[in-house]
């Protein structure tokens, strides 16, 4: 299930979206302090967090998939985002150095297709960060937030799915720990919900940030080579020849 770009901006422009935006920044600034001279790529509805890197990235775009939709990025500068086929992403082998996934796994109808599509245009040491709605998170039941679409995750859910498309995991972290709501006080407190969750390790967060690194040597399965098998004749068949027949 996907949304359209137009709620997804409207969501950011909100009071609630700002924060939450913040609060998601902090967790990829945490991971990827800077992007000094490395090609990045996001992947879904990335541009309210490619903000973080567009300065100092050697190369910055952002690719949103056609069921979702695409909007100009940046404003008043020359476009960085474009629509595209999330299966066939318009980029040679091992393109980028980082990629990030926000609303887009949960959104896929085929996360496993687009994971081994992004595991194809990865540098063989690039990263990943991926930010995914947690499936205990509060955020996860609530209809007024981007998160509360498509498909939540579970830790080992999400493991599972990175391991089959050749990542692996290398840290996690998770945010959102405040309600969905746009209260005044639930705003001005999210600070300290963000810390508290995190200290106290709570299960119930918005979303997980994972970082996960490219398998390059990944296992090929074996194939047996089926031996041809000749028919034996039972019994030996002697065909007379021409010049036999000529002389009887």
């Amino acid at each position: 299930m996907t949304i359209d770009v137009v709620d997804l901006r409207e969501f950011y422009s909100r009071r609630l979206g700002i924060v939450a935006r913040q609060m998601i920044n902090r967790g990829i600034r945490e991971r990827w302090p800077n992007a000094e001279g490395q090609r990045v790529l996001g992947v879904g509805y990335p541009t309210p967090y490619l903000g973080l890197f567009r300065e100092d990235a050697e190369r910055c775009i952002a690719f949103m998939p056609a069921a979702q939709g695409v909007l100009k990025w940046p404003t008043g500068r020359p476009a960085l985002a474009s629509l595209v086929d999330e299966f066939s992403l318009p980029l040679p082998d091992a393109a980028v150095d980082r990629i990030l996934l926000v609303h887009a796994l949960e959104m896929s109808d085929d996360p496993a297709a687009l994971l081994r599509e992004v595991w194809r245009v990865l540098s063989p040491s690039g990263r990943v960060i991926a930010v995914i709605p947690n499936r205990r998170g509060v955020w996860t039941r609530s209809d007024n937030t981007p998160f509360g679409h498509g498909r939540p995750y579970s830790r080992s859910q999400i493991t599972d799915l990175l391991r089959q498309t050749w990542f692996t995991p290398t840290s996690w972290g998770e945010a959102l720990f405040m309600p969905p709501y746009a209260g005044g006080w639930v705003l001005k407190s999210a600070q300290m919900w963000e810390r508290a969750g995190a200290a106290l390790s709570l299960p119930f967060a918005g979303v997980h940030i994972v970082e996960a690194s490219k398998q390059v040597y990944r296992a090929i399965p074996a194939k047996r080579e089926r031996a041809r098998l000749i028919p034996a004749l039972t019994k030996p068949v002697l065909v007379p020849s021409s010049t036999t027949v000529g002389r009887n």
